[in-house]
């Protein structure tokens, strides 16, 4: 597969591995105290590595709605970068996103035409091509107002580059979109409780005449206007699916033996209604031939309304941005989705708890509606955004926040979520342990370090865990109280033997610890690596 070059790309490349560790530091909690969803204030590239220990595989779901570099200043954010440098920008976020995602998780990437050949050039790369899903075409807007006014053709859609982590995994929700009536269904079952022999059928525009004082088509239409017309007529044939009917000529060799000869009888007996049940398949009529189909079929419940529907396509030109600047009840212009297209993302690829990611919030739109379905989310956002707009937002939203998706779902209110700040390097200038790292987060990262797993236990105790046979036990910041000399890291004599009553363990044993006062021949008669801290964790 060809790879896009630029200026930096070996920079690039390496970032992920260059980019320190940080620790992240509470600030406050929002509604439920216990609530794991996270607001992070802090460059997007750094909180992403900081998140690695802890959540690398686990999410479900990403947003990345990255600046689409349209060489415009916006109030809120500049968007004005040389081509190079937005590649430099964004390809280790996009690596590190990757190892967040979990094995059937999505990827899903915004952007306009700007960038959109370079971002698949190097999504391919870091995703690999074979885990592309689609490319969704969005319709952001309409072509009025001052777009109208220029020659040429107006530009009223974005897009969204979908990945899977590993395509041979991803199983998405099946979703429907709401359409238009189908008005080829013009035909209306007058007695559908009478047996089908006896079966009355007329025409559409006749039955839904008759329900309206037996007015002619015409009349109504002048009477109520073309769109109420349509809006009545819509409304009727909903509430009479299972008498709409549209006449189809069935493929004759696609169908079954039983079916083919039920046509050539209908052929034969043109007046006739005929019929063919099939255990585990709906029942077929068949008249003259052809065979007939019920609107009942086409109808899917969406947003816990009955609408036609359809299968979801990669064109959604069905969330237009109306009153987006009322969602959230934050300012953002120009910059802000919709909450109906992440509430269509998460149904289509989550269940409810699971984990979605957005390291480019903005003004909070993803965080919100995870919120508002049941998922868990982290959303990350660098400058004062994540507190201007960010928190009052979700705030609003734990409070009953009404607009947006929220009267579709039902939300009400509750849940919580934490606000952290990205805080100190975990390694000093001198690359000495940060002094503000604690047992248990120098234990995270260790855990990750030697196994690639993100920690999800508990550490507190000097036992990390067990990972394919092999102890991991990390003696750092006075895990064993007064077994210790000159604060506790060293592994002596009675810190082994203390370890080897209090956590046996008959395998391979990795320790981490400032110093050993055991020899070599001790160490590996015990089945020891020994790892000083903190050269040989810098060095990893």
């Amino acid at each position: 597969m060809p790879f896009l070059d630029w200026v930096n790309k070996a920079q690039a490349q390496r970032s992920t591995a260059d980019v320190p560790y940080h620790l992240l530091q509470f600030q406050s909690a929002h509604g439920d105290p216990q609530s794991e969803n996270l607001l992070i204030q802090g460059d997007n590239l750094l909180a992403l590595k900081a998140l690695l220990p802890f959540y690398r595989g686990r999410v479900k779901c990403i947003y990345a709605d990255p600046p689409f570099n349209t060489e415009q200043a916006f109030p809120d954010y500049d968007d004005k970068l040389e081509h190079s440098q937005w590649l430099t920008m964004l390809f280790p976020a996009l690596q590190l996103q990757r190892d967040l995602l979990a094995s059937d998780g999505t990827l899903f990437i915004h952007i306009d035409d700007n960038e959109l050949g370079y971002l698949l050039a190097i999504a391919d790369e870091v995703m690999n091509r074979k885990n592309r899903v689609a490319i969704v075409t969005f319709k952001q807007g309409a072509a009025t107002g001052h777009k109208s006014i220029n020659p040429g053709m107006v530009s009223t859609t974005n897009f969204m580059v979908v990945y899977a982590k590993n395509k041979a995994s991803w199983r998405p929700n099946r979703l429907f979109t709401g359409r238009e009536r189908d008005k080829r269904y013009g035909q209306f079952l007058v007695n559908p409780d009478a047996p089908c022999s006896q079966w009355r059928i007329t025409t559409l525009s006749a039955a839904f005449c008759a329900v309206n004082g037996h007015k002619k088509l015409s009349d109504l239409k002048k009477e109520l206007g073309p769109l109420v017309l349509e809006e009545r007529l819509n409304e009727f044939v909903i509430a009479h699916a299972s008498q709409v009917i549209q006449s189809v000529r069935p493929d004759y060799d696609a169908v079954s033996e039983a079916a083919q000869k039920l046509i050539d009888k209908s052929i034969a007996e043109p007046e006739s209604i005929l019929v063919l049940e099939r255990d585990g398949y709906s029942t077929m009529y068949f008249r003259g031939g052809q065979r007939l189909i019920f609107y009942s079929g086409k109808l899917k419940e969406i947003d816990g309304v009955m609408v036609a529907g359809e299968p979801l396509t990669t064109l959604w030109d069905d969330l237009l941005s109306n009153n987006l600047h009322k969602e959230g009840g934050v300012e953002f212009p120009k910059s802000k989705k919709p909450e109906a297209l992440l509430k269509r993302i998460f149904e289509l690829t989550t269940r409810p708890n699971d984990l979605v990611l957005d390291a480019y919030l903005g003004s909070g739109t993803t965080a919100a509606v995870a919120h508002k379905m049941g998922r868990q989310y982290i959303g990350i956002e660098r400058g004062e955004h994540a507190v201007t707009k960010c928190l009052p937002r979700l705030n609003g939203v734990v409070s009953g926040d009404q607009n947006g998706v929220s009267q579709s779902i039902g939300w009400q209110g509750g849940g919580g979520f934490r606000f952290h700040k990205l805080g100190e390097p975990v390694f000093d200038a001198e690359g000495g342990i940060h002094a503000a790292v604690r047992f248990g987060a120098l234990a995270a990262y260790l855990w990750h370090f030697e196994t690639g797993n993100p920690a999800r236990q508990t550490f507190d105790s000097p036992l990390l865990g067990v990972q394919e046979g092999t102890a991991y036990v990390l003696l750092y910041n006075g895990i064993l109280g007064d077994r210790r000399p000159a604060g506790g890291n060293v592994l002596t004599a009675n810190v082994l033997a203390h370890l080897d009553s209090v956590f046996p363990h008959t395998g391979p044993r990795v320790i981490y610890g400032e110093t050993t006062r055991l020899g070599e021949a001790r160490l590996r008669e015990a089945g020891i690596t020994f790892k000083q801290i903190p050269y040989d964790i810098k060095a990893r």
